[in-house]
């Protein structure tokens, strides 16, 4: 898997991220979901560049030009709940892509163990497309190998690129493990460990409740 780690270059993109892991700012929800958004649009505008690109020519209104853009074969798949903000800010880079969405969540077995249960899903083929998959906290990577396994059924992507906002170490060690090669990743900010509950330190907290308040 080729890491893309995005925060190593300076950009406007640091402001973003700092803003979503503050706790006085994070009180703003409507903040919070459109700092995810703009980080998808910057994860969208770097992740372009290795698609692949064919001739298009446009009319204008004096002649026509031959202009390079991105094939029409991307499946943007989000994991639901917190990975829609990301979902929207992919999408408004890429207007024309196909979508699907995909439920996993933690199960608790105790305190420190949990499993990952994946249940809604609802996904065009994938065979031969573009995936995207979306996903704002890469903590222990269980979530994204769960997923990846459960979108099989749909197709074989000729190419595979994972979209996340934060991670560990660890996530992207484990999923190394289990995507193919050629996978890229596309992370706008990692850190270093988890706590002994599987979080990211020092992390932001929980995205979906930060984005759409506090579930049961």
């Amino acid at each position: 898997m080729i890491v893309n780690i995005l925060d190593t270059k300076k950009s406007i993109l640091n402001k973003f991220i700092a803003e979503i892991r503050d706790k006085a700012i994070q009180k703003d929800s409507m903040r919070f979901r459109r700092n995810i958004e703009r980080i998808g649009e910057v994860i969208a505008y770097e992740l372009s560049q290795s698609l692949n690109y064919e001739k298009l020519e446009t009319i204008t209104p004096l002649g026509t030009k031959q202009i390079d853009t991105p094939k029409k074969d991307v499946v943007l798949c989000s994991i639901l709940r917190a990975g829609l903000p990301l979902h929207n800010g992919l999408l408004n880079y890429f207007d024309q892509a196909e979508n699907a969405f995909i439920s996993a969540y933690r199960k608790h077995i105790n305190e420190h163990e949990f499993e990952i249960k994946v249940e809604y899903f609802a996904s065009p083929s994938l065979e031969g497309k573009t995936l995207i998959l979306a996903d704002p906290m890469l903590a222990t990577g269980q979530s994204l190998i769960s997923v990846f396994e459960a979108l099989k059924k749909h197709g074989t992507p000729k190419e595979i690129h994972v979209a996340c906002v934060i991670g560990s170490n660890e996530g992207i060690d484990l999923i190394q493990k289990h995507l193919p090669k050629e996978s890229k990743l596309w992370i706008a900010t990692v850190d270093e460990k988890l706590n002994d509950k599987g979080y990211i330190v020092p992390g932001l907290g929980d995205a979906g409740d930060l984005a759409y308040g506090v579930k049961l």
